[in-house]
């Protein structure tokens, strides 16, 4: 199938080429953030993601319009081929990613949180269970559950038949649920999670975090090989708590700062002023099953302002 396979005209006639332009690019603002959003869930990172969105506006300006039925679906089309292919890559490049390989961290939007699909879309946890999936299988679990996108749309866009993704999308479905946390958790459990761990930290007691801390709690540490962080998950409350307690060995110089990161609240450590890591939690029971660290200095970005995601 190719990116440009519907002919159907919606226009009266050609598009002066000026007018094209203008017409290709006030498309491409109005859906920005869904197609970024769809690369990112796909691919867990916002500086691949902003990549396949670089290559989508290149493609696009050189469709005809005319030529379009339905924009959204054409763009969402080329968007995800594009993070396909850009998935793969990422694939051979976390196969030599020193230590364990984290998504990166967005300070997202408030309204993302409003929209509780979307935020559990988004969340840490669910983004590493999509690692899990195939890239085909992880393209048609995106555009279905999240996005809610036709059969064919998306067989269209990852070149199957619709009978093919109907499979691949229940094949992904069931692979998630085993592997998700068993309820989607609010803002206010999670906020209530971190509070509590925020204290233990602060107050170096090494007995609140374990009160809090799944027996088989696994902390990932993101530095990539630039900063210092574990090579190995840590596994077990009483190993994770001694490495989360160890935090509060940077004194005054460190802060905790409560914020919004992937539509779920985190917090962010800073050491001297400067962001050092982004602290993600995983619930399960009202326990913390994950615990999430990213230090990688190049998956901080992000960080510094809000980012828009829309479905």
């Amino acid at each position: 199938m190719s990116e440009h396979s519907e002919p159907t005209a919606d226009t009266a006639g050609p598009v002066a080429h000026g007018d094209q332009a203008d017409a290709a690019t006030e498309a491409f603002v109005r859906h920005r953030n869904l197609l970024f959003t769809v690369a990112y869930e796909m691919l867990g990172s916002a500086a691949d993601a902003e990549d396949a969105l670089q290559e989508t506006w290149l493609r696009w300006v050189g469709v005809d319009l005319g030529t379009v039925r339905d924009q959204r679906a054409y763009l969402v089309r080329i968007a995800t081929r594009q993070a396909l292919g850009r998935l793969r890559t990422l694939g051979r490049r976390k196969e030599s990613y020193i230590g364990p390989w984290l998504p990166e961290p967005l300070l997202t939007t408030p309204d993302v949180a409003e929209d509780v699909e979307l935020a559990d879309s988004v969340s840490m946890a669910m983004l590493l269970v999509l690692e899990t999936l195939a890239p085909t299988e992880r393209a048609v679990f995106v555009l279905r559950e999240v996005f809610d996108l036709p059969y064919d749309e998306i067989a269209e866009a990852v070149d199957k038949t619709p009978a093919a993704v109907r499979q691949i999308a229940h094949r992904a479905r069931a692979h998630v649920a085993e592997r998700r946390p068993r309820e989607i958790v609010s803002a206010a459990e999670t906020r209530a999670a971190l509070q509590a761990f925020q204290r233990a930290i602060e107050t170096g007691e090494l007995q609140k975090l374990l009160d809090i801390l799944a027996p088989d709690v696994v902390f990932l540490g993101d530095g990539g090989g630039v900063a210092q962080a574990a090579l190995q998950p840590i596994t077990g409350a009483e190993r994770v708590a001694a490495v989360a307690a160890g935090l509060s060995r940077f004194g005054d110089a460190a802060s905790l700062q409560p914020t919004q990161v992937n539509g779920y609240p985190a917090l962010i450590l800073r050491l001297n002023g400067e962001i050092d890591t982004v602290i993600a939690v995983r619930l399960d029971g009202g326990l913390i099953t994950g615990l999430y660290a990213v230090r990688n200095p190049d998956k901080l970005s992000h960080m510094e302002s809000e980012t828009a995601l829309r479905r």
